[in-house]
């Protein structure tokens, strides 16, 4: 069998990688558009030019330098989205200060993790926000851990203090410090959201992430007209990479909707602000096309736009591209750990590669698509693991050579843990996450199969289907279910009725269940670890 035949494909590398720092692109920027808008929160009226933007960021990064960080030491930011989040992730990058995100739903117990893991000295953040007391909780921590050293908040005199901090610290020493930077240098670390255990922080480099915004921006031809709507979280890839860092790296403007996701709030940003990118994760546009008055709302501007997070339903797709005017929409693909994207659809891809793949290898990587007990590559068409390697890889897990070396292998790829296949012209599809694969009495059975039949239903809004436990066949299929409005929930014997004759008998659902909503991630990914638990104490599985 010749290799062309074979799931392996190189990105191509016309255009080369950024060997540059985040401050040095960004100042780049500044120098050919410093007029146009940076930033803009919606929110809070605020906006930013982008030679606004840079002496905000400047300031900020002499702020660091003057309250004591270091070259390579950790600074927390926990916060929803607002614009003194993205003023810090470039501030860090500046003064050379790895910058550590932290989740806006933790809590104290899974906080004070976090700070310990990273070594974190300092922390930013939001005063409260909701049910986050977000100050009394980082006070809590640091009484027990004093090497977390000072906490700045937002919009209170502590921020004040720390921007004073800088005004001892001259231009000539912030040049100094950035220009002792490297673009190999880690700049940036996320935790994953482990589902078992405490979550793993991948370690991400100035061209880590840099190069990836910069080309998630290539892929979707952003250009200094355009103005990109950002209701996804910062403190997550698809908001600081593919959001921000794709913006700054082609003086395109980033629009902060609102502090956390709402569809009105998204669509009004759009409206108001002539967005022509709107980004989100598949349960964000289905809530934005769910409104009532969608209609009314002015979305004419709207070109392009991402969506990525989790698998993306093919009627949803379909939706977005002819009720939201998003024509050059992009499917995005990747993990944290892969800074974050390795795959994206093309602008102009036919309508079924934008709604049934995940796209093609991206600029300067390399993907494989292997089996997982032998490691050899599948042929083209065959489901196996999906692996990359390349400049978008991380440096590894902080402090965890183990899971690091458990995540890559000695030759430097990837490892994902996604289900993928790949067809004769190097487009992917993931069909699911090994350790989610049903086996039904020997069968094997991947749940986006089903879920994206079931998609079809007119009285079905959102689906999720899970294995449980069963005697006889090992593992049997459960639908989680979301009424479309205006129709009654669903019943085994309805999706039985609907499935005849189109699915297979064994990869029809034996159990249905339905819920007004699924449990999600901050990121909207479906819990569905959570949703087995549930399921078994629901159908009394227990064993």
């Amino acid at each position: 069998m010749s290799t062309t035949e074979l799931s392996y494909v190189k990105g191509e590398s016309t255009t080369p990688l950024l060997e540059e720092t985040i401050g040095a692109n960004l100042e780049n920027t500044v120098a050919a558009h410093g007029d146009r808008d940076a930033l803009v929160d919606v929110p809070s009226g605020r906006r930013w030019t982008y030679a606004e933007f840079d002496a905000d960021v400047n300031r900020l990064a002499k702020g660091l330098i003057g309250v004591g960080l270091e070259k390579g030491d950790r600074m927390g930011m926990w916060s929803p989205n607002c614009p003194e989040w993205t003023l810090l992730q470039y501030a860090t990058a500046k003064a050379g200060v790895i910058l550590v995100n932290v989740n806006p739903a933790y809590r104290t117990h899974e906080f004070d993790y976090v700070v310990e893991q990273s070594g974190m000295r300092m922390i930013g953040a939001a005063v409260e926000y909701k049910s986050s007391r977000y100050r009394d909780m980082v006070e809590q921590t640091r009484a027990k851990r004093p090497a977390l050293e000072r906490a700045f908040y937002i919009g209170d005199e502590s921020w004040q203090e720390l921007l004073a901090a800088g005004e001892s610290v001259t231009d000539a020493q912030l040049r100094e410090r950035s220009d002792s930077l490297a673009p190999e240098d880690p700049i940036n670390i996320q935790y994953t959201s482990g589902t078992t255990g405490f979550p793993k922080g991948a370690t991400l480099s100035h061209r880590n992430i840099l190069n990836n915004g910069f080309f998630v921006g290539e892929m979707i031809h952003y250009s200094e007209q355009d103005r990109v709507c950002i209701p996804v979280p910062f403190y997550h890839c698809f908001g600081m990479v593919m959001g921000n860092l794709a913006c700054t790296s082609h003086g395109a403007c980033m629009v902060i909707p609102s502090p956390t996701f709402t569809p009105q709030e998204a669509l009004t940003a759009v409206s108001q602000e002539k967005c022509t990118s709107l980004y989100g994760v598949p349960t964000m546009f289905i809530a934005e096309l769910g409104l009532t008055d969608i209609g009314d709302v002015d979305l004419s501007t709207l070109r392009t736009g991402i969506m990525a997070g989790s698998p993306c339903p093919v009627e949803v797709m379909k939706q977005v591209i002819d009720r939201m005017n998003m024509s050059e929409v992009a499917i995005n693909y990747g993990m944290t750990e892969t800074s974050p994207v390795s795959t994206s659809t093309r602008t102009d891809d036919d309508l079924r590669r934008r709604t049934e793949t995940v796209g093609r290898v991206m600029p300067h990587v390399e993907i494989q698509i292997i089996d997982p007990v032998t490691g050899e590559r599948v042929p083209r068409g065959e489901t196996g693991e999906f692996c990359t390697r390349g400049y978008s890889v991380m440096t590894g897990y902080w402090n965890s050579p183990d899971k690091t070396a458990e995540a890559i292998d000695e030759d430097g790829w990837m490892h994902t843990g996604d289900l993928a296949t790949m067809d004769e012209d190097g487009y992917c599809a993931i069909v699911g996450r090994i350790k989610d694969m049903v086996i039904r009495g020997g069968e094997n059975i991947y749940p986006r199969e089903i879920e994206e039949f079931l998609y079809t239903h007119e009285a079905i809004a959102d689906v999720s289907v899970v294995g449980v436990p069963d005697e006889k066949f090992g593992e049997e299929l459960m639908a989680w279910i979301i009424t479309a409005l205006g129709h009654d929930p669903l019943t085994v014997q309805d999706i039985k009725e609907f499935a005849d004759g189109k699915l297979a008998h064994y990869k029809v659902p034996r159990y249905v269940h339905c819920v007004e909503s699924f449990p999600m991630t901050v990121t909207g990914k479906i819990r569905k670890v959570d949703m087995r638990q549930e399921a078994i104490a629901l159908l009394g599985l227990q064993r």
